[in-house]
């Protein structure tokens, strides 16, 4: 694996006078500086765990939207008398948007800074979602799922980016630790809104069916709201993004304010502001494509496409799986696709973060993918369950694909995107990692439903190449992100 660390910049100097918090004055020269302050974990106490906090709440709203509608989309076709295709159009504007979204929002969030655009992008949510619960037609439903996907796809590009530089480099909540956060984030939000359908299933009478899809969607302008109005509060512009546009003063300001860190810029700095470490702009997706980034990339979006082809066909195919293949009711269905995310997607996705200070990123997908392999060979093999037995072999496969999902690439598939890249190349990296990953979902879940009618359980089979895919690339290139300064090669270029 690489160890080509670039070398550290001089430490800021401390003054000996305090602050009227009594915490040392720190005087900042460069943006090499305040991204060491911020890798270093140099604040006692501070908001920048409540503003991951917040990002991850952006995270969440990706999950629950993308989510929502898997069981309510029969219902949606019957109240709108679509065809399969108009259903297909609908259910899947939302990947759609978010394709568009990814893209721009990358660009966006190197170009304008990570708290604009994630301001903006809460709005999106909350007029999509209550579009979405008031549509009187098919077309306002798909129109508001596009743009909810645009939002989708602008959001964790700025997300990851919140994550990777609000956090320190190593140790407890390192970077690598809170950006494999979004992978239970994730989890916890598709639960959730299972959980919902299972409670207004429950308590909705029989003639009011329609309903169910538009509570269920017009949910997700909640937690954008409280996004939004607690914002002014705790959320800020990431310290090493400014510093990196030559913007110290600003930097000094966030640590102060959202690290406590009393600092200060240098004099001479003052006089002489640095130039940005590299302008957003366009071309720089190009840059992803060129000297060390190459590798990076091949690697970064082969496991992200690889798990999101996988994951998509199994997960959101989850309820059809276990109601066709594994013959279960409606019910049955809810509760066991809700036993499988909590028990095993959520419960990997923690283990992830708890486990990749010490293990790293490389070997932890690698492990996922060879428990992924396994799993859907084992479902290939069985085919249809003959009994109880097999029923419970296949429902254990299941949830060995889930497992590995979330403490392997699942998690770690953020991990590659958004540490592969210094600071300067962040949004882009991840915008065009999470390009590529969007239209890997969008195949696969238009694939898995044709397939599986045509191949029956042979479409494990198909699905298994994704995690043999990833482990082929994995092993072809052994690059670690975990633990390494990727910011530095902003001042050090490699």
């Amino acid at each position: 694996m690489t160890t080509d660390i670039a070398a550290p910049s001089a430490a800021p100097s401390s003054a000996g006078n305090a602050d009227s918090a009594g915490a040392a004055s720190v005087t900042i020269r460069n943006a090499a500086d305040v991204s060491r302050l911020v890798n270093s974990g140099a604040a006692k106490r501070s908001d920048a765990r409540i503003v991951v906090a917040i990002a991850l709440g952006g995270v969440f709203l990706d999950a629950y939207d993308l989510g929502a509608l898997a069981f309510g989309i029969k219902d949606v076709a019957r109240e709108f008398s679509l065809s399969p295709t108009g259903t297909g159009l609908v259910a899947s504007a939302i990947t759609f948007g978010a394709i568009i979204g990814a893209f721009i929002g990358g660009y966006l969030t190197d170009k304008i800074g990570r708290y604009r655009v994630f301001m903006a992008d809460m709005f999106f949510f909350v007029v999509a979602a209550l579009a979405c619960a008031f549509a009187p037609n098919e077309w306002v439903l798909g129109g508001a799922r596009f743009v909810m996907g645009l939002g989708v796809g602008i959001d964790l590009p700025v997300a990851m980016a919140f994550l990777a530089e609000f956090s320190r480099l190593s140790g407890r909540g390192n970077k690598a630790a809170r950006i494999a956060m979004w992978c239970p984030t994730w989890y916890a939000a598709i639960s959730i809104s299972y959980l919902l359908v299972l409670l207004l299933y429950a308590v909705l009478p029989d003639g009011h069916t329609d309903w169910l899809w538009r509570l269920i969607l017009g949910f997700g302008a909640v937690p954008a709201l409280l996004i939004i109005a607690i914002r002014s509060r705790y959320m800020s512009e990431s310290p090493v993004w400014a510093a990196n546009q030559g913007d110290l003063q600003g930097a000094a300001a966030i640590l102060r304010r959202s690290y406590n860190i009393h600092a200060q810029v240098a004099e001479e700095a003052k006089r002489t502001p640095a130039p940005p470490a590299r302008r957003a702009a366009w071309r720089n997706y190009g840059e992803l494509l060129k000297g060390v980034y190459l590798r990076r990339t091949v690697l970064a979006t082969t496991i992200a496409i690889a798990s999101s082809f996988a994951y998509n066909a199994v997960a959101f195919g989850l309820p059809v799986i276990l109601s066709t293949f594994l013959a279960q009711s409606m019910l049955s269905t809810i509760l066991v696709s809700l036993a499988l995310n909590l028990l095993f997607a959520f419960a990997g996705g923690l283990l992830a973060v708890r486990l990749v200070p010490t293990f790293g990123a490389w070997k932890m997908t690698v492990l996922g993918y060879a428990c992924q392999l396994a799993a859907l060979l084992g479902l290939a093999l069985v085919g249809l369950p003959d009994g109880g037995g097999e029923a419970a072999f296949s429902i254990g496969m299941l949830a060995l694909f889930l497992l590995g999902q979330g403490f392997g690439p699942g998690s770690h598939s953020m991990t590659f995107a958004s540490l592969s890249y210094p600071t300067s190349l962040r949004g882009v990296g991840v915008g065009f990692n999470q390009t590529l990953m969007r239209a890997s979902s969008t195949l696969s879940l238009f694939l898995f439903p044709v397939l599986s009618a045509a191949l029956g359980t042979g479409v494990f089979w198909v699905i298994a190449l994704a995690p043999l895919v990833g482990l082929v690339a994995l092993l072809a290139i052994r690059w670690e992100p975990a633990g390494y300064d990727v910011d530095a090669e902003d001042f050090h270029p490699v």
